[in-house]
């Protein structure tokens, strides 16, 4: 039976990446970000899914798979996909992971843009 056009087949080159992130909250972050864009060539498909680490049941770890007609659109792919994970990685550690994901246990009086209500 032929493989239809567009079938596993017709993308042999394939490449599984794993990155760590120091919650599941954050790995789903990332994955939310990093999804909205498509990938811009038809030759190549990407999906994204949490994964948990071997030593752990939280999925803290954010998982992307490649598949490519060809190793030279698996390279140009995944270069733009480490450029983006590096800027979502360096926005998260910009913003503080530890207000991220803590409680606000400081007064806000006098923040700038604060409204009282």
């Amino acid at each position: 039976m032929a493989e239809e056009k567009g079938g596993e087949a017709d993308f042999p080159c394939t490449l599984t990446i794993d990155v760590p992130f120091p919650s599941a909250s954050l790995a789903h972050t990332a994955l939310q970000v990093l999804r909205v864009d498509q990938e811009l060539s038809p030759l190549v498909r990407r999906t994204f899914s949490t994964v948990s680490p071997p030593d752990s049941s939280k999925q803290s770890v954010l998982r992307t798979e490649y598949k490519a007609t060809t190793n030279r659109m698996l390279r140009v792919a995944v270069n733009g996909f480490f450029e983006s994970v590096g800027v979502v990685i360096n926005t998260m550690k910009e913003l503080d992971v530890d207000v991220y994901d803590g409680p606000v246990t400081e007064s806000l009086e006098g923040v700038q843009g604060l409204v009282k209500g």
